[in-house]
């Protein structure tokens, strides 16, 4: 493994113009595929889980899917006055001609006044499948604003599936646009602290940056393999930065380390091979572990999860690549010009050195025509500039020390390491206790910005029409149109139940839809309650549970399915459920086979599991502790689900486990080097997370600030996901690798070390190093031991 990133790193050093330039054409290659290929994006039917999406695969076998369709309101502009009804239908005529001039209109409703007689409401059906509807809604909307002008006395606003995918998509836009405004400053900011050079800390965002654009472009041609479900760029946006400034700091802080342990004496060849040896290893390791621990998602068998897991793995994929080919490149080349400014220095200062010289010489003739006045200058001389030339100071040949509060925060688990061990893991504990009352909610309409206009219009919708919030599709297929007659029977039955039902709109009359061959048919009933409420919930289990047997049981030779608002989202939410152990049970084995892989050491790989699974809880249970109650609202700015979106906790746990492996291998790596080079275990990792600890500070600085930027969106689940990274992050470099890792390590002292003690006793006779060495050529050897 070491010898990879060597060999790439001796490559690029020597060919740098030739790296730099390929890797900027290899970024400009994947944009320009990807932008030629351009973007598939999932369907309806990549969306289907559960009986839910068995019943919606029967309908569009017959015809029947659901329509992407838009609700236009009517109203007066005085709320205070009631609707004049003839105006009210001058503009609904006058909406409809308009609409059904349009190509993307299939059919307009008549207008249907409210009952309270306030709004005035025409249905709009488009062409085209159900989530085709948000790319083609535009010239609606546009017609709708048209006819809201022509009649200044009224109100007229539109809503609907595809106006709010519209909304929600552009809030999106918005949001990403005012998270990169928040993070690029906050990242330069740290970076410039660590590095003190423009120059060093332009770099890490520079590749963080092309990796983006090369996985975005990347992303774009996969996703003719695996659909887009619309999350991939966000995924790649807010990993991409994180990953990307993490592996080139850790490269750049080791490249750094070894200029100054060199004084001088070697090039800047050799230096970015030694920094390869291990900075490049390291990144090698984490940038595998988190592609791995996100390949986990696949199993899912979920078209969000698969693009989550599609989008990470390239832009991870892709950084890794940059931090070992294209960066070696700019650092030599940096290198190369801080050499040469050195260069002219050291000439500069040869030169006041001879001209000193002349000047001494003939003041030592002055001296020796007045020898005594020269002695007794001598004696009130100052001390000879050597005597202080390192000012005091020896930081180790370079290499960071901790800082005060590091200091602080490590200083308990050296001095006290059970006490802090049990502390720190109780303190952990407790905050993820909150998650055993963890409930889940699949977000759709009802969980929305409600800054969206197209939202505003929803509610507004639901308030004068209750009948529509949300709707039960039962879909039955027989085995032939022989059955047509009992289906339509039972269906009317089933109906009739459903309005008895005080669960379901006893107002809206229950419709039927059959297909042209008369196989399939569909029964449409409405429910007064949005989709994520309880009593939807509870009328989805009375029809599945007790009126569907009641009226379909006597029908042979049919097959039925209940579909709808609400069932999809608990059909939902029950297959996550249901893939979440076989997810996290692939993903704590995968997480301990590579730490097992790259360490050698079974404890070692067991801490890390444990660690990561403490780190992951606790920021879930702090989650449920802040968004599942009201009392963080106007705080955080959001309204609160009493649930967590379903996706959240399984796509917290896959995420963190790979970007924690950055921390963990990055710590660890320097007590194994320690440790190789002869240290006590004692001494090796309070040295190792010494060394190790403002890089770790820095890059955690970083991700902290990226996934913190996503609380200040709008959309909720994006607010818990941003939130909840952030909290985890922040929790395993300060607590994790501060406190509770030293304090588990001093205590197990060489038992965690066993493997790799026997391997270094089977070498005797070599003398084992933390890094390679530089040869007589300038260039790094790697050393076996």
């Amino acid at each position: 493994m070491t010898s990879l990133p060597v060999r790439t790193a001796r490559w690029s050093a020597r060919h740098a113009w030739a790296a730099i330039a390929g890797w900027f054409a290899f970024v400009i290659l994947c944009l320009g595929v990807g932008i030629t290929v351009g973007t598939n994006q999932a369907t309806s039917v990549d969306f289907r889980v559960g009986e839910a999406g068995r019943a919606e695969a029967m309908a569009a076998e017959g015809g029947l899917e659901r329509r992407p369709t838009e609700q236009i309101l009517i109203r007066s502009r005085d709320a205070a006055l009631p609707l004049d009804t003839d105006r009210a239908g001058a503009a609904a005529r006058d909406l409809t001609e308009r609409m059904r001039a349009l190509p993307e209109v299939d059919t307009v409703a008549e207008p249907v006044r409210s009952r309270d007689g306030t709004v005035l409401m025409v249905s709009v059906v488009m062409h085209g499948p159900e989530l085709e509807g948000r790319k083609n809604v535009v010239p609606l909307l546009e017609q709708t604003a048209a006819v809201g002008a022509a009649h200044p006395g009224l109100i007229v606003e539109e809503t609907g599936s595809p106006a709010i995918s519209k909304g929600v998509n552009d809030q999106r836009d918005e949001d990403l646009a005012l998270s990169e405004r928040i993070t690029l400053p906050v990242t330069l900011i740290t970076l410039l602290l660590v590095f003190g050079s423009v120059v060093m800390a332009a770099v890490p965002l520079l590749l963080a940056l092309s990796s983006i654009a090369a996985a975005l472009g990347l992303s774009m041609a996969a996703s003719h393999l695996l659909p887009d479900a619309g999350v991939g760029t966000n995924m790649i946006l807010l990993v991409g930065l994180a990953v990307g400034v993490d592996y080139t700091l850790f490269y750049l802080k080791r490249e750094r380390e070894e200029r100054a342990r060199a004084r001088g004496t070697l090039s800047s060849e050799a230096l970015v091979e030694l920094a390869a040896a291990t900075a490049g290893r390291a990144i090698v390791v984490s940038g595998l572990a988190v592609i791995v621990s996100t390949a986990t998602l696949y199993l899912a068998t979920d078209v969000i999860f698969s693009s989550l897991a599609t989008g990470t793995i390239l832009v991870v994929a892709v950084a890794v690549v940059s931090s070992l080919t294209v960066l070696p490149a700019l650092l030599v080349k940096i290198g190369q010009r801080a050499e040469r400014r050195a260069a002219h220095t050291a000439e500069r200062r040869a030169r006041r050195a001879r001209r000193a010289a002349h000047t001494a010489e003939r003041r030592a003739r002055r001296a020796r025509r007045a020898e005594r006045r020269a002695e007794r200058r001598a004696r009130r001389g100052k001390p000879a500039r050597a005597a202080r030339r390192d000012g005091g100071k020896d930081r180790a040949h370079g290499e960071d020390r901790p800082g005060r509060l590091t200091g602080a925060l490590l200083k308990p688990a050296r001095t006290r390491p059970a006490l802090t061990l049990c502390l720190s893991v109780l303190l952990l504990l407790g905050l993820a206790a909150p998650a055993l009352g963890l409930k889940l909610v699949d977000p759709g309409r009802d969980t929305f910005s409600r800054d969206i206009p197209a939202v505003q219009v929803y509610d507004r919708l639901n308030a004068a029409f209750p009948e529509l919030s949300s709707q039960h599709r039962v879909t039955v297929r027989a085995t032939g149109p022989d059955r047509t007659a009992d289906v339509h029977r039972a269906l009317t039955d089933l109906g009739r139940r459903t309005q008895g039902d005080p669960l379901f709109a006893a107002d809206a009359e229950p419709r039927i839809l059959t297909s042209a061959d008369g196989r399939i048919s569909v029964l449409e009933v409405a429910v007064p309650y949005t989709a994520t409420s309880e009593k939807a919930g509870e009328s989805l289990t009375r029809l599945r549970q007790v009126h569907l047997p009641a009226a379909l049981g006597r029908v042979s030779g049919i097959d039925s399915a209940v579909s709808g608002d609400v069932a999809r989202g608990r059909d939902y939410v029950d297959h996550e459920n249901a893939k979440l152990p076989l997810v996290l049970g692939f993903l704590l084995l995968v997480t301990f086979l590579m730490t097992l892989w790259a360490f050698r050491s079974v404890v070692i790989a067991l801490i890390g599991v444990v660690l990561n699974l403490l780190s992951a809880g606790a920021a879930l249970g702090a989650l449920v502790v802040v968004f599942q109650g009201t009392w963080a609202e106007g705080l955080l700015g959001f309204d609160s689900l009493g649930a967590i979106a379903s996706r959240v906790p399984l796509f917290l746990f896959v995420i963190l486990f790979g970007l924690s492996m950055d921390y963990q291998v990055f710590v660890v790596s320097r007590i194994k080097e320690a440790m190789d080079a002869g240290m006590t275990a004692r001494r090796a990792v309070l040295d190792g997370i010494e060394r190790s600890a403002k890089v770790v500070t820095s890059a955690a600085i970083v991700m902290v600030t990226v996934f913190g930027a996503f609380v200040a969106l709008h959309l909720t689940e994006m607010k818990q996901m941003g939130f909840c990274l952030a909290l985890a992050v922040l929790l395993d470099a300060v607590v994790v690798r501060l406190m509770v890792l030293p304090a588990l390590l001093l205590l197990l002292g060489e038992r965690a070390w066993n493997p790799l003690r026997r391997s270094r006793r089977r070498a005797q006779g070599v003398a084992p190093t933390a890094a390679p060495t530089a040869g007589p050529d300038g260039r790094a050897v790697e050393n076996v031991g």
